[in-house]
């Protein structure tokens, strides 16, 4: 199960220049991600909310595959592979895209809403689900937009050595 980093920053597009960041880190194998979330709230107020791993295309994905093998797998009884495959990969993507549509995974959606509330009028946070990191390498590469700690899953030690080291790179 991965640790949930929320990090602040001043100004509507900086989170999603980090995650661009963390995605080129993620690239380099120093960063392994499991969900991301950014949340903007304009001028007036209003949230918006991004997320970054798109359930319903990846369900649709998984499915048209599964669907598309166990299709051609039944074709092959009735000695007609190819429209097995079509018809079992046109039901794979349907059942898939709406399993995925359906699907609450990674970063807690509840949880992004009632924190997105807390977050000031011309600011973003990036909500961050990781598997691994290399915590110096990453703090290093997202030190230039000076992010705010505002939530994490780690222990309350774990907390403190991050908040530390970001503090350390800002000096």
């Amino acid at each position: 199960m991965g640790q949930l980093v929320v990090l602040g920053f001043d100004g509507m597009t900086a989170a999603d220049e980090v995650l661009n960041k963390v995605r080129g880190l993620k690239a380099e194998h120093l960063i392994d991600l499991e969900d991301a979330v950014v949340v903007e709230r304009d001028a007036d107020g209003k949230v918006h909310i991004k997320q970054a791993l798109n359930l319903t295309a990846l369900g649709a994905t998984s499915g048209g595959l599964s669907g598309a093998f166990w299709g051609a797998l039944v074709g092959l009884l009735f000695l007609n592979p190819l429209a097995g495959m079509a018809i079992g990969a046109a039901t794979g993507v349907g059942a898939g895209a709406l399993s995925g549509s359906l699907m609450d995974y990674g970063v807690n959606d509840e949880f992004v809403k009632k924190l997105s509330d807390t977050i000031p009028n011309n600011s973003s946070a990036l909500f961050v689900l990781v598997r691994e990191v290399t915590m110096d390498k990453v703090v290093e590469a997202i030190q230039p937009w000076n992010p705010r700690v505002l939530n994490t899953s780690l222990s309350n030690e774990q907390e403190a050595k991050l908040v530390e080291a970001l503090k350390a790179h800002s000096a």
